[in-house]
């Protein structure tokens, strides 16, 4: 290739070098009274192979290179500076070139996707339209409709439950319709789906992200961009158990080929169940894997009807048999190297066999999209990132090894809270005024999990102790923040030590638990799960009191995984969970895992305070007491609760089993106090929601209007906002953590904004102070002001009326979707017409 280059004489300087200098038609300078010199191939060839090696060559190596290579002799070295400063440049355009492409092609996908979208939508708009004027018309013909259309069902699920293994005519049958249901479920109108509640749009979500509405069993729907080949994204995605963390095994029994290159296959699996007071999931499902014609890949999955109770028939007490509508991923390729992804997952968990106050567990969309669909999004998403070198190394670990540790600690953990019996877990004692179970597990001898060189015969196990609360009107992300930031408000740094020097010495020594102080300290390893997961290292710096103690002390480490930490989160739940390792930290080392996990049993978002009051309750919990309370407790609401499981697992030699189980006991009850008094210091009870409302002659206080409001909802619709038996001086303080958004307005020519709960705030994403200067056509487009407008009357006449799903706008200019609103008239004491009161159900920002 002819470089563009400067030739100096041998004598000038540089002004007589300036003069001299000129270009021809190719570029090249010429010297020295028209002569034209040119970079020979063999130089080029130097010139290369050096730039390879250093890029940009100081002064003194380029005059080495003049003296290390007799090939540039006649080369001066301010011409060398020019050559390297035009390739530096050269690579620079093309790095550029090469990313603005990629970026275009992404657009171009993405902005193909949202068009199919838009076509989806128009498409679901207009069949709705049809079938509404089709149900006005045959409206006296509903009944018979239902009637057939009910007996058709009843005949198409005997044939269903006819199908079986030993036929695979109807296999394939089977398989076609799963994946006509599947396919019209990705890109079809069969279910009608909203944007998950919680979850903004922008650069770093996940995807596209919905969940089903008026859906039978639970369903999600996400899409998204990767930069993965088909065939790699459906190898990961078929593997279950390495990104879904609930899911405990994954056999394949069977495998049948199928027309176009297509496989069918009988699949048998097994989910963890969540908590310890509800047993886990099984599944027997058909999957089926083919080819479109227009070469995306299908991977569908529904389950099978009268398959059996597993490969374990003895452990199916523990299973309850769930079902699997038609599911799967619809990898489409595009332009550029990447794919598209539509995932469906769409359950049955058979919420009627668990407990009524952990039923929102198992009947939330928005769980399984959090847990399931999301995560899916997550670990391809990362695999694609590694692949490219996105994603940074930590003391010489590799991401996938880190992901490894994050899943094998979550496994660990839920393999202690299921306690299942085909591991080896029995159960040792219960405290049923507690709720604290005790299980043993001598099939896991602690000598394995040493690493001590000595040859060991001791005998022993693996003793967890576990337990189920609830907890009321507590933010999970904050509390989970809490116990991570401050370690020694619930932990004995003893009894942690000594558990991690057991794994280590191959010695469990209860007699010097008291003998030694300590010290914590974090380093971070990094983040998995789309930075949503913390990784470190905890390192307990101990201090013997005695020198025969010292030795169990030495570089005793916890590895420990937090997530759900950001109130601003979208996660599935709050985790603290931690395992004693070596410090080296060897890729195959032996994971103990204790911790926490919090599961909300609301849907809407609890509140919580900021990282810096959290860090000043160290301070107050001396002063905080509270009442235990167990998971059979009654009389908690679950609008504010959340489910609590404490999990943790000490090893033992036989001839102390009784002593390690009393010191399991004692340890945890402690660690449940420590939490519940936690608990009780960073509940928002002490919150004020009347501040920044300005009182005046026509504005009553905040206590008067919302008993106005609340009078007033059960006059006109004749049911209660709040619940019965509801104090008077507690009427405020329900009604500002209502899950519904509530908003108060005036009745002027311009509607302005009077009062609004934590949900309409957040809704808005305003705050007190500056409420009263939003109106309400900010809030409302032009045709949501007519739609208003219109059934103003009726409210007037009735004292309500209800509006069905639509949008509305935030401060922020974010579009809000509500499944409902009502709207009624409140009236004062004296049944003057005060203000017009909004509740908006099930809200979302799209």
């Amino acid at each position: 290739m002819v470089e563009r280059a400067m030739l100096m004489a041998s004598g000038g300087g540089s002004s007589s070098c300036s003069k001299s200098k000129s270009k021809n038609g190719n570029g090249n300078r010429r010297e020295d009274g028209g002569k034209y010199a040119r970079y020979t191939a063999k130089q080029l060839e130097v010139l290369e192979k050096v730039y390879a090696e250093c890029p940009k060559p100081s002064y003194s190596r380029r005059k080495e290179l003049i003296n290390e290579y007799p090939i540039l002799s006649n080369v001066q070295s301010k011409q060398i500076k020019v050559w390297f400063q035009n390739r530096r440049c050269r690579d620079k355009l093309k790095k550029e070139a090469s990313q603005l492409q990629s970026v275009n092609k992404t657009l171009n996908a993405t902005n193909k996707l949202l068009m199919e979208e838009n076509a989806r939508l128009q498409k679901q708009v207009s069949q709705l339209v049809y079938e509404n004027e089709h149900m006005r018309q045959q409206l006296q013909n509903v009944s018979t409709t239902t009637t057939d259309t009910c007996r058709g069902t009843v005949v198409n699920s005997s044939q269903h439950s006819l199908r079986t293994a030993n036929n695979p005519t109807g296999l394939l049958s089977l398989a076609e319709e799963t994946m006509r249901e599947f396919l019209s479920k990705a890109t079809g109108t069969v279910v009608d789906w909203v944007p998950i509640p919680g979850m903004k749009p922008g650069p770093n979500s996940a995807g596209t992200v919905a969940i089903s509405h008026n859906c039978d069993g639970v369903a999600a729907r996400a899409c998204t961009l990767v930069s993965l080949k088909p065939t790699e994204i459906m190898e990961i995605l078929k593997d279950r158990p390495s990104w879904f963390r609930d899911c405990r095994n994954q056999e394949v029994f069977a495998k049948f080929p199928a027309g176009n290159g297509g496989i069918i296959e009988l699949i048998y699996m097994q989910f963890y169940a969540p908590t310890t007071l509800s047993p886990a999931r099984d599944f027997w499902t058909l999957r089926y894997t083919s080819t479109l014609e227009d070469g995306s890949l299908v991977v569908c999955e529904k389950s099978m009807s009268g398959s059996g109770a597993g490969p374990n028939p003895s452990a199916a007490s523990q299973f309850i048999r769930a079902k699997m509508q038609a599911s799967g991923y619809l990898i489409r390729p595009y332009e550029g190297g990447g794919s598209i992804i539509h995932i469906v997952d769409h359950l049955d968990l058979e919420a009627l066999f668990v407990p009524e106050f952990l039923r929102p567990l198992y009947e939330s969309s928005k769980l399984v999209a959090q847990k399931m669909t999301v995560a899916a999004l997550h670990h391809v998403g990362e695999i694609a990132r590694e692949r490219i070198g996105g994603v940074r190394h930590a003391l010489g670990k590799q991401p996938a090894a880190l992901r490894s540790f994050s899943q094998r600690l979550s496994r660990g953990f839920n393999d202690a809270v299921n306690g299942f019996r085909d591991d080896g877990w029995s159960l040792m004692n219960c405290d049923a005024a507690e709720d604290l179970i005790i299980c043993v597990n001598s099939t896991k001898n602690f000598c394995t999990f040493s690493n001590s060189n000595s040859d060991l015969s001791l005998s022993g196990g693996i003793l967890c102790a576990k337990a189920s609360i609830l907890l009321q009107d507590v933010s999970p992300a904050m509390l989970i923040r809490f116990l991570r930031e401050h370690r020694s408000e619930w932990a004995d740094f003893s009894v942690e030590a000594h558990s991690a020097a057991s794994l280590k010495a191959g010695s469990f020594a209860l007699s010097g638990l008291n003998s030694t102080q300590f010290s914590d300290s974090a380093v971070l390893l990094g983040h998995t799960v789309n930075n949503d997961e913390i990784l470190e290292i905890i390192r307990l710096e101990g201090h013997a009191l005695s020198q025969k103690d010292a030795f169990l002390f030495r570089n005793i480490c916890l590895l420990q995984i937090c997530n759900g930490v950001e109130t601003n989160a979208i996660e599935a739940c709050s985790e603290l969970i931690f395992a004693p390792i070596d410090e080296g930290l060897p890729d195959d080392a032996l994971l103990l895992s204790s911790g926490f996990r919090i599961l909300p049993l609301d849907s809407k978002t609890q509140g919580a305070l900021t990282a810096q009051q959290t860090r000043n309750l160290g301070s107050n919990l001396e002063a905080c007491t509270a009442t235990r309370q167990t998971a059979r407790d009654s009389s908690l609401s679950n609008d504010s609760c959340s489910m609590l499981i404490i999990a943790f697992q000490f090893p033992f030699e036989s001839h102390l089993q009784e002593n390690v189980a009393t010191l399991a006991q004692q340890y945890i009850r402690n660690v449940i106090s420590s939490v519940q008094r936690v608990t009780k210091a960073i509940t928002p009870s002490g919150l004020s929601p009347h501040v920044g409302l300005k009182v005046t002659p026509d504005f009553p206080e905040a206590a008067t209007l919302s008993n106005w409001i609340c009078q007033s909802y059960s006059s006109s619709l004749g049911a209660e906002l709040l619940p019965s038996g509801c104090q008077s001086d507690s009427v405020l303080e329900q009604l500002w953590h209502h899950q519904y958004a509530l908003l108060c307005c005036s009745f002027e020519l311009l509607p302005v904004c009077l009062f609004a709960n934590q949900a309409g705030l957040g809704m808005l994403e305003t705050t007190l102070a500056s409420l009263e200067e939003i109106t309400l056509a900010q809030i409302f487009d032009e045709s949501g002001m007519e739609a208003l407008n219109s059934i103003l009357p009726i409210i007037m006449q009735q004292g309500f009326a209800i509006l069905s799903s639509g949008t509305c706008m935030s401060v922020m200019k974010h579009g809000v979707y509500y499944e409902q609103a009502i709207a009624w008239k409140v009236l004062a004491e004296d049944g003057a017409l005060h203000c017009l009161a909004f509740a908006f159900i099930n809200w979302s920002f799209i």
